[in-house]
Formats: structure tokens, sequence, C-alpha cells
């Protein structure tokens, strides 16, 4: 089969070029998926109250926790699929894309189950104060019972972008995010469903997409089209995903659990801490895309030119990547520093909500720089297979590290100032390990010994 007009060969031509190319429809696309939840958000605390503001907020590390297990299955996939695309390998290609489709339809279901069931004692867990968990136990159920239209998108566009497409899940994207901003609005403001309102907009838009995402992989005469003949899980392909996704997983999911601890503290500050939280990392979701998009470009890049052998290539697409995160991320968080209450103020005009949420902004904000390091490297080494390291490096670093920062932190001082610097604490410790194994891992060799 032909390569698709929609594709794009990243082991020839201007390296920044591309990288850009591939990174800006993945960003718009990140872009508006993340306006998913924060429309939810906006809708939620300007038309039902502070409340439902910290419901809908505050349930972001359960949800990620199941969420970010999948999605690091969905990486592995991407890299597999990317290296076989590199490597101009069509038949072991197709195999990793049904394997990955008919994969995630099966752990669909099984996420559904556990989270509705997981919903209560995870916000106890978290010590969500008691105005707020029946509304967040609503939204969390529903969220989890249409998770199948989220990660069967998720999975097609993670099997486009490894053949260099971002553009068409973009197009997705835009049209049913403003479907969920409709549906937003009608649901809360016509049909007074609150909560409850904004879960069944952003699970109905989620299924569009899947549906759209799975019309064009069917339709498709390119060597990454599905057929239904072909739709079966190879054991061997299963493996070689599982091998290099699931660490991913485990780091994502992992790491969103232990934020149910980082959430727990901050908890216990009260309703309007929570919501301002809430709040701020709605935002902050937001800041750090260019740094997370240009990561995802640099792991499609270094997959496709790994299985191409190009060593010289991936360490100069590296630096270029890096040179371009911190730039986007710097010219980015400076002024959400300086405009933080007008920012906070979209969400929700509560005076305690405010303080609390501007006052998170600029305690962490501009360490977001910090991130680029760790996310870039990350990137590139998932690209060339190595998915354990970088796993435990995170890991350490934003779970043992910060869960020990944090427990000291709470018994020296009831201050709240240590500890939302919780975030900033972790990312520079991973930062520096990420650093140094990048440098010293002889990644460069085990590529020029590898082959397909």
């Amino acid at each position: 089969m032909k390569k698709s007009s929609n594709s794009m060969d990243m082991t020839e031509g201007t390296i920044w070029k591309q990288l850009v190319l591939f990174a800006l429809p993945l960003l718009a696309g990140n872009v508006f998926q993340q306006l998913y939840n924060t429309v939810d958000s906006i809708v939620v605390g300007n038309f039902v109250g502070a409340d439902a503001l910290g419901a809908v907020t505050s349930v972001a590390p359960a949800i990620n926790t199941l969420v970010g297990l999948f999605m690091g299955m969905s990486s592995g996939a991407s890299v597999v699929i990317s290296q076989f695309f590199g490597a101009r390998n069509n038949a072991q290609l197709r195999k990793s894309v049904h394997t990955s489709i008919v994969t995630t339809t099966l752990l669909a279901f099984v996420f559904m189950l556990v989270g509705y069931y997981m919903t209560p004692p995870m916000l106890r867990f978290m010590k969500t104060p008691d105005s707020i968990t029946p509304l967040a136990t609503t939204y969390l159920r529903i969220y989890f019972l249409g998770i199948l239209g989220l990660m069967i998108y998720n999975m097609g566009s993670a099997i486009l972008r490894a053949v260099g497409d971002s553009r068409r899940p973009l197009y997705f994207l835009i049209l049913t995010s403003i479907m969920n901003v409709i549906l937003d609005l009608l649901f809360v403001i016509v049909f007074h469903l609150g909560v409850a309102g904004v879960a069944y907009a952003t699970i109905i838009s989620q299924f569009v997409s899947a549906i759209l995402i799975m019309i064009v992989l069917f339709r498709s005469q390119e060597c990454y089209s599905l057929r239904w003949n072909e739709m079966k899980i190879d054991q061997s392909m299963l493996g070689r995903i599982v091998y290099i996704g699931l660490p991913a997983g485990l780091q994502m999911a992992i790491t969103s659990f232990s934020n149910v601890f980082v959430q727990s503290y901050i908890n216990n500050f009260g309703a309007a801490s929570t919501s301002g939280w809430g709040a701020y990392g709605r935002i902050d979701s937001f800041v750090i895309l260019p740094m997370q998009s240009l990561a995802l470009a640099a792991t499609t890049f270094v997959g496709q030119n790994a299985g191409a052998g190009r060593v010289e290539r991936i360490r100069t697409g590296i630096r270029t990547t890096l040179t371009l995160a911190i730039a986007c991320t710097l010219a980015v968080c400076i002024p959400e520093f300086i405009i933080a209450p007008h920012v906070i103020s979209l969400f929700s005009r509560d005076p305690q909500v405010m303080y609390y949420g501007a006052l998170f902004i600029r305690l962490n904000c501009l360490f977001d720089v910090l991130c680029c390091m760790n996310q870039v490297h990350a990137g590139a080494l998932r690209g060339m297979g190595d998915a354990k390291v970088p796993m435990f490096i995170m890991l350490g670093s934003f779970v043992v590290f910060r869960q020990i920062y944090l427990f000291i932190m709470s018994h020296l001082t009831g201050s709240i100032y240590p500890i939302a610097l919780g975030y900033p604490a972790g990312w520079l410790v991973c930062s520096i390990l990420m650093f140094l194994y990048f440098h010293y891992s002889h990644w460069d060799q085990k590529i020029s010994r590898s082959t397909l």
C-alpha cells in the first residue's frame, strides 16, 4: 500500500519545520481536548456554584488514574506503529493497528466497571469536603460510564499520529469541542441538570469523536487502515505494545494516583481551596500543552528515525525540540503569572476561590519550564522503545519524592505555601535525573545495533 498524503515521513527533510508542522495541529487538538473539562468547569462555576466547580475539578486525579494507564498503552502502540512505518514494514504495522483497537475496546469495558464502583472510596480517600462529595460522585460515575468514546478516539488518533497525521484528529476535536460547549449550556442552563449535564455533554461529544476517527480508519486505503476480517489480537504484537506502553501507563496512572494524595492535602484547607486548586489545574493543563505536544512530536520523530537507524538526526531533533519547548513554555507562563486573578475569575468570582486560585498559579507557573526537559527526554526515550527507566524516574520523582516532601512539610508547618510547591519540587528532581540518564544511557549505540 502507498503512503497517505496525510502522513508525514520524518526520516528526511528539515527537522524544526517537521516538528512544528506536526506539533501545531497536535497542540491545537490538545487544546480542544482540554476544553472538554475546562468548559465543564466554567459553566458549572458560573451557573451552578463554587461547590459544583470543586466537584468537577477535584476529580481529575481520580479520572487520570485509570485514563493515564490507558494513555500509556496508546503511546506504546504509537511507538510500535511509528517504528514499523519508518521501516516500511506494512505487514507488522497492520497487525499492530488491529491489535491496538481490539485491545482498547476490551479495556474500555473493564475501566467502565472499575471507575464506576471505585468512585465512592476514591472520593473518601481524597478527603473530599462533604458539600462537594454528592456532586463529584454524580460527575465521576457518568464520566466513567461513557469512557469507551474517549478511549477509542485516543487510540485512533494515536494510530494516525504514528504515521505523521495529526491534522484529522484536530478537525474532529474542533467539531466535538464546539458540540460540547453547546450541550453544556443546553443541559445546564435550559434543562438545569447541573454537574450531571456537563458530564453527559462530555461523553456524548467523545462518542461522536470516536465514531469519526473510526470512519477514517475503516474508509482508508492506506497501510494503517482497519478491516473487519483483521480485527483480532496478535499476541506477540500485544506483548511488544505492552512492553513499551505499560511502563508509561503505570507511570501515568501511579503519578495520577499520587496526585490524589496532593489533592487530599489541599482539601484539608477547605472547599474554597479545593475549588481554587481545581481552577489552577485546569489553567495549567493548557499552559503545559506546547511542551507536551512537542514531546509527543519527538516521540513520533524519534520512533520513525529509530526504525530507519538515523542516530544523528535523532540527536539534532531532540535538541531542537527542547529549545522549542522551553521558548513556548516561557512565552505562556509569564503572562499567566501577571493576569492570574483575571484568569481565575473565568471559573468563579467567589473571593476565596479567586484568592486561592491566583495564589496557586503564581507559586507554580514559572516552574513549568522545569517540565520541558523531563517531558522531551521521556518522549524521545519512548520513541526509541526505552520506556522502563523513564517510568522509574518519574515514579521516583512524582510519587515517592513528592509524597515524602508533602508529608514532611505538612508536619513542619500549617501553611499551604509549601504544600502547593509540591509539584515544582518533583519536577526539578525528575528533570535532573532524566537528563543524567539520557546522556549516559548510550541510546545511540543501541539504535545502531538494533534491527526491526
